[in-house]
């Protein structure tokens, strides 16, 4: 079979590096009967080795080439190859009834849209194993008060337990990206997680937040600064997005909510 070229268009980078490979899939630590997603395949790096462990697995691939590949290699009662680009993919149909695990060397240029597209359906997800560019992973786990901390970090910390687990070297691909990668363990927090009363203007919130991080959130949040009780809610009057947790940005919003449906005629 000829050789596959990668493909800028599709952010491909093949994982070669065997120790590697073997790092990961330890980490997601497959057994029999799970059903797991694999995004992005690429050249079997980690499809191989889950299929050794898996009954069956999952798979979607927007490359035809690639996923004619697979198709060729893998019977259907083993793998089943989902061509599509994963922004659309519904995961919710994916599930069993115990969940879906998902794995992948998510494309860098679609992480971040994929990692919010991927959070709407957690309450089906029992984990995800993720390579990503380690400068966005960095973003994902940060703390308040850190210069990486930021819209991602407190969106999917509010809906996930995250771990970077390792470093990826670029040389560990082919041909070996311009970053270095790192791998990142994310768990959904239980039905009993602290809920924003609407979510919506959670979002809204820390998106206005983060949009002008360098100011100081009473101006950032000018709009609804005079609705909002800064003591009563405990944030100083120097206080930037970056300095606020996940739980004050719930209960910044849970406030401005509030005063807006109070206001609301009925």
């Amino acid at each position: 079979m000829a050789q596959h070229q990668a493909r800028k268009r599709f952010g491909q980078n093949f994982l070669v590096d065997q120790a590697i490979i073997d790092s990961i899939v330890g980490a997601i630590s497959p057994a029999a009967g799970d059903r797991v997603v694999e995004i992005g395949p690429g050249l079997s790096a980690l499809t191989a080795p889950l299929l050794a462990a898996l009954d069956h697995l999952t798979v979607i691939e927007i490359d035809r080439d690639l996923a004619a590949r697979l198709r060729n290699r893998y019977g259907p009662e083993r793998l089943t190859v989902i061509e599509a680009d994963v922004l659309t993919v519904d995961f919710s149909g994916l599930a069993s009834d115990q969940g879906v695990r998902v794995v992948g060397n998510l494309p860098y240029n679609i992480s971040s849209p994929l990692l919010f597209h991927l959070a709407q359906y957690a309450d089906q997800v029992v984990d995800q194993h993720f390579m990503l560019q380690r400068e966005v992973i960095d973003r994902m786990v940060a703390t308040p008060g850190s210069s990486d901390y930021s819209r991602l970090s407190v969106m999917l910390q509010s809906r996930y337990t995250m771990e970077k687990l390792f470093d990826v070297p670029a040389e560990s691909f082919d041909p070996p990206p311009r970053v270095v990668s790192a791998v990142v363990r994310m768990v959904p927090l239980p039905a009993n997680r602290p809920l924003p009363a609407d979510q919506a203007m959670f979002e809204q919130v820390v998106v206005k937040a983060f949009g002008q991080r360098r100011k100081m959130l009473r101006r950032s949040l000018s709009d609804w600064s005079g609705q909002i009780d800064w003591v009563a809610l405990g944030i100083a009057e120097t206080a930037r997005a970056e300095d606020l947790s996940v739980a004050q940005y719930i209960a910044l919003a849970d406030a401005l909510f509030s005063q807006k449906t109070s206001n609301t005629p009925r």
